[in-house]
C-alpha cells in the first residue's frame, strides 16, 4: 500500500514538471500539446501516468467488485499476467507497422480487461468450495459478468464495423480477442447458474458434473474454431502469428482433455452400474460407515469398488465425472476393470505342470532313458570305437588302451531339458497344489544340480583322457631314418625279385606304420581337444 503510493505520488510530480515546463515554453495550450507529443522524455512520462492510472482503477475495481482477493487469485492472476504480456510483445513486434499511441492504449486495455475475466472465472469456481454465498457475492459477480459481456460485445462490433470499412488491420486481432472473452464470460455465467442451482437445492446435485463437463466441451469447441479461424485469416492476410500459439495450444489441449474426460466418465459410470457390486450391510459394518466424498453415513445405495472401498452411488457418479479413480487410494477403476471385467465362475484346477526331462526320478521321455553310473559303464565298454555316446551330437574316438576299471565313464548330461511350463494363478489354487508346485520346484532344482554335477565329471575325464593320450604319444618310437633302409636292403642281393620286391616293401610298411601312429595320436588329440572346448 505504502509503495503504491509512493509510485503515484512520484508519477504525479513528474507529469506536473513535464506539464509545467512545456506550458512555460509554449504560453498555449495547441503549441504545448504539441511539444509534448514530439518530445520522448514528456511522452515517456506520460505513458507511466497513464499505467499508475490503470493501475489505480484496476485497484478500484477489484476493491468494488472482489473485495479481498484470496491468495490462489493472486497468483494465477500473476502468472497470467506475465504469459499475457509476452504475447503482447510478440503481437508488437508482428504489428510494428501500426504502432502508435493509440495501438498501445488498445492493447493496455485488452490486458486490463483480460485480468477481471480471469478473476471472474476463479472467483466462480470458489462458489463449489465455499459454504455460506451472501447476496453481495452474487450482486458483484452478476454486476461484474454483465459488465464484461457489454464491453466484450462491444469491442468485438466496433472491430468488425472497422474491417468492414477499412478492410484487415489490427482490429482483427482485438476482434478475435475479445470473442475468446466472450465464451469465458459464457462459460462463466453457465458454471455461476450450475452453481446456484446446486446452492439452493436441499440433496446434491448428481447431474452437475454432466452439465459443467458438457459446459467446457461446448465451450471449449468453440474457442478451438476461433483460434483456427483466426490462425487461417491471419496467414492468408498478414503473416503468422506468433503470440497466438501458445493459448491455441493450451485451448486444443482443454477441449481434448474435455473430450477424454467425458468419454471416461461415462465409462467408469457404466462399469459402476454394471461391475460393481451394491455394499452389503455386513461390507458396511466391517468397514467405516462414513462416505469420505459428501462425509454422510451410508445406509443404502452404496457402490463397492475393486479395491473394496465403499462410497455413495451418487457421490460417485459426481466423482467419477472428474476423474476415474478411487477418492481413498487413487486406483484406476477403468483399469482394474479392464484386468477383471467379469467375475468369473470357479473352474476346475489346472492339472499339475509334467515333471522336467531331466528329473532324477522322471520316467523315460520319448522313448529314452537317463543312464546310471553302472549302465554307463556297460555301455561305454561294449560302445564300438567311434560310435556316439547317447545325448552327444558327436562321436569319441577309440581310446588307444584299454579303459581302466577303477575309471567309469560317467553319463552324459542332457544339454537341451524343457523348461517347466508357467504356474498357474496362485490365488486361485489349493493347498495341496501349492504344496505340489513346490515339491515339483524342488525336483526340477535337484536335477539341474545333477546335471551340473555330470558336466563336471565329464570333463575331469575328459582332462583324464587327455593326460593320456599325450603320455602315450610320447612314447612312440620315431620313425627310421630312408639311408638304413637302402643299406638294408642292399645287404641281401642274391635274393630274387620277388622276394626282393616283397621285402621292398616290408620296410617301407614298418616305417610308414610309426607315422602313422603317431599321426593317429595327433589327429586323437585333436578331437580330444576339440571336444574339451566344446564341453566347456
Amino acid at each position: 500500500m505504502v509503495r503504491a503510493a509512493l509510485v503515484t505520488a512520484t508519477s504525479l510530480a513528474l507529469t506536473g514538471a513535464v506539464v509545467a515546463h512545456a506550458y512555460l515554453l509554449k504560453h498555449q495550450f495547441y503549441p504545448t500539446v504539441v511539444y509534448l507529443t514530439k518530445s520522448s522524455p514528456s511522452m515517456a512520462v506520460l505513458y507511466i501516468q497513464a499505467f499508475v492510472l490503470v493501475f489505480l482503477l484496476g485497484k478500484f475495481m477489484r476493491k468494488v467488485f472482489f473485495g479481498t482477493l484470496r491468495a490462489a487469485e493472486m497468483e494465477h492472476l500473476i502468472e497470467r499476467s506475465w504469459y499475457a504480456v509476452t504475447e503482447t510483445c510478440l503481437a508488437f513486434t508482428v504489428f510494428r507497422d501500426d504502432f502508435s499511441p493509440r495501438f498501445v492504449a488498445l492493447f493496455t486495455l485488452l490486458l486490463f480487461l483480460k485480468c477481471f475475466h480471469w478473476l471472474a472465472e476463479d472467483r466462480v469456481d470458489f462458489m463449489e468450495r465455499s459454504p455460506n454465498i451472501s447476496w453481495v457475492f452474487h450482486f458483484r459477480v452478476l454486476s461484474l459478468m454483465g459488465l464484461l459481456a457489454v464491453l466484450d460485445f462491444l469491442f468485438v462490433n466496433h472491430a468488425c464495423h472497422s474491417i468492414i470499412t477499412r478492410g484487415a488491420s489490427v482490429q482483427l486481432v482485438f476482434g478475435f480477442e475479445y470473442a475468446i472473452l466472450m465464451t469465458m464470460v459464457l462459460t462463466t455465467f453457465i458454471k455461476y447458474v450450475l452453481h446456484t442451482v446446486d446452492l439452493q437445492s436441499e440433496n446434491p446435485w448428481d447431474n452437475k458434473a454432466v452439465y459443467m463437463l458438457y459446459t467446457e466441451l461446448f465451450t471449449g469447441f468453440i474457442k478451438v474454431l476461433l483460434y483456427i479461424a483466426f490462425m487461417t485469416i491471419m496467414i492468408k492476410v498478414h503473416t503468422f502469428p506468433l503470440f497466438a500459439i501458445r493459448p491455441m495450444y493450451l485451448a486444443m489441449r482443454q477441449f481434448k482433455k474435455a473430450v477424454t474426460d467425458a468419454i471416461m466418465s461415462r465409462r467408469a459410470i457404466r462399469n459402476m452400474n454394471t461391475l460393481y457390486p451394491d455394499a452389503t450391510p455386513e461390507d458396511l459394518q466391517a468397514s467405516d460407515n462414513v462416505c469420505i466424498i459428501c462425509r454422510e453415513e451410508m445406509v443404502t445405495g452404496a457402490k463397492k469398488l475393486p479395491c473394496n472401498h465403499i462410497f455413495h452411488s451418487s457421490c460417485l457418479r459426481s466423482w467419477f465425472q472428474r476423474q476415474q479413480t478411487c477418492p481413498t487410494c487413487r486406483m484406476d477403476v477403468l483399469r482394474a476393470s479392464n484386468n477383471n471385467p467379469t467375475p468369473a465362475p470357479a473352474q476346475a484346477p489346472p492339472p499339475a505342470p509334467a515333471a522336467p526331462a531331466n528329473a532324477p526320478a522322471a520316467p523315460p521321455v520319448n522313448g529314452t532313458s537317463q543312464p546310471t553310473s553302472s549302465t554307463a559303464d556297460t555301455s561305454a565298454a561294449a560302445a564300438a570305437p567311434g560310435s556316439a555316446i547317447p545325448g552327444f551330437p558327436f562321436s569319441f574316438p577309440p581310446p588307444p588302451f584299454p579303459t581302466a576299471p577303477w575309471l567309469p565313464m560317467p553319463p552324459p548330461p542332457p544339454f537341451v531339458s524343457s523348461m517347466p511350463p508357467p504356474p498357474p494363478s496362485l490365488a486361485r489354487m489349493s493347498e495341496e497344489e501349492l504344496r505340489e508346485l513346490e515339491a515339483e520346484g524342488r525336483r526340477g532344482l535337484e536335477a539341474r544340480l545333477q546335471c551340473l554335477q555330470n558336466i563336471h565329471t565329464l570333463l575331469d575325464a575328459a582332462m583324464l583322457n587327455i593326460h593320456h593320450y599325450l603320455s602315450t604319444v610320447a612314447t612312440l618310437t620315431p620313425p627310421r631314418a630312408e639311408g638304413s633302409t637302402g643299406e638294408a636292403s642292399g645287404t641281401n642281393p642274391s635274393a630274387s625279385s620277388p622276394a626282393a620286391g616283397s621285402s621292398t616293401e616290408s620296410p617301407s610298411q614298418e616305417t610308414d606304420s610309426p607315422s602313422c601312429k603317431k599321426s593317429d595320436g595327433k589327429t586323437m588329440k585333436t578331437k580330444t581337444t576339440n571336444t574339451h572346448e566344446i564341453l566347456i
